[in-house]
């Protein structure tokens, strides 16, 4: 049980990065249109949001202070500039899709038009970021998300073909959709899984709950528990849309259509189930994201930060919080479809990407603030190579974009 607890914060940070807004739609159209050809995607994902974020909790345990905090110091203000700017719009953008999320499971378990919603979840989101203890706030949150292995258990109910799963995994490909669609649906969905902000968030995190170099083990549990947690729980919707949809040839394109495998192997449980899960998943993504935001503003800038401050001392800190928000409220008020902002947001996520984990990587090596404690041989082998598959894809999310028309 202490081990589960330790590792909440991995949980809420792969809940935010591996099964939010983006990942539902992201994974349930991949398993729709390719099977299970995408798993791959999620199996890197998982190792190397695993390398770095062990990277960013350990920085964090030794020198006492976030990574973005470090970053300025170490790269310069002009460099670490570029980096909050690029960071901060995309986090502020996924943050609207995630209110957008929230008020999606508010339509699907009311009936009411999600518009009618985004208010109420964005004062909701802000009230659990201005009074509740990120402590509560993670493990509320972080295991409330885990209502997603629902769809795991409907693969035993549903009529699946398991030897067609195992191989459409193996000997996947284009299935027929063209190998375009196919690579720009494995960058968008490699997006997802290692969002900017999840390393931003998990490091800060870690300064929140004052973890010290004796809590190493812990950082490490929370980090091999954690996002492994998240990618099966991503794997899960792959399969069951692989299992409902690819056989048919379609494709959902809206939250009520990603929660259709719970509903036909559970009925109106199945969909209670769901309606909780993506409540659970979108609302902690929106706190992960809300609080990135401030957290690399105030670190940038030197400001008092963090939840454990009340607001009054670290006003800026929460008055960037209460900007984040409002602005990602004022976004999804103008009627733009969360699902379409989702899937735009996860081409510019790509696009970023080498910004996030670059300063990481150097960061982790620096013995000015880690002494003994910088990466080993290993760490940096995998720190390496997957920075070359994050330049891989930052590079190739936009022409695939144009040309396959976001992958359509």
């Amino acid at each position: 049980m202490r081990k589960l607890l330790a590792a909440t914060l991995g949980v809420l940070s792969a809940v935010g990065g591996f099964v939010d807004i983006g990942d539902l739609v992201a994974a349930s159209q991949a398993g729709a249109r390719f099977g299970m050809a995408h798993a791959w995607v999620l199996l890197l994902g998982v190792v190397g949001i695993c390398a770095y974020a062990e990277m960013a909790g350990r920085v964090a345990a030794v020198s006492g202070r976030a990574v973005f905090d470090l970053v300025r110091e170490r790269l310069g203000p002009r460099v670490a500039l570029l980096n909050l700017v690029a960071s901060y719009l995309v986090t502020v953008l996924t943050l609207a899709a995630e209110l957008g999320g929230v008020a999606l499971a508010l339509q699907l378990a009311s009936g009411l038009s999600y518009l009618l919603w985004v208010p109420v979840a964005a004062a909701a989101v802000w009230l659990v970021l201005w009074r509740m203890r990120f402590q509560l706030m993670e493990r509320v949150f972080g295991l409330a998300g885990l209502a997603l292995v629902g769809f795991a258990v409907a693969l035993f109910w549903l009529p699946t073909d398991w030897a067609a799963l195992g191989r459409s995994a193996v000997h996947g490909g284009a299935a027929g959709q063209g190998w375009g669609a196919y690579w720009f649906v494995a960058v968008a969905l490699f997006a997802s899984t290692v969002s900017p902000y999840e390393v931003f968030f998990f490091s800060s995190g870690a300064v929140e709950e004052r973890w010290s170099a004796a809590d190493l083990a812990d950082a490490r549990s929370s980090v091999l528990i954690g996002f492994p947690v998240g990618g099966f729980l991503a794997l899960s919707l792959i399969a069951t849309a692989a299992v409902v949809y690819h056989p048919g040839g379609t494709s959902p394109d809206s939250l009520a259509q990603v929660a259709q495998p719970a509903v036909l192997a559970f009925g109106a449980a199945g969909l209670a189930v769901a309606a909780l899960a993506f409540f659970a998943v979108t609302f902690g993504a929106a706190l992960e994201t809300g609080l990135s935001a401030a957290y690399a503003a105030a670190q940038y800038f030197g400001w008092q930060w963090g939840k454990w401050v009340s607001p009054r001392e670290a006003a800026r800190f929460h008055s960037v919080l209460l900007v984040s928000v409002l602005l990602g409220m004022l976004v999804l008020l103008t009627t733009v479809d969360p699902v379409t902002l989702t899937e735009y947001m996860l081409v510019l996520s790509a696009v970023v990407l080498p910004l996030t984990y670059l300063p990481i990587l150097i960061v982790a090596n620096d013995r000015t603030y880690l002494g003994d404690r910088v990466n080993g041989p290993l760490a940096n082998l995998l720190g390496v190579v997957f920075l070359l598959v994050i330049v891989v894809a930052s590079v190739a999310a936009v022409p695939l974009a144009v040309v396959t028309g976001m992958g359509r």
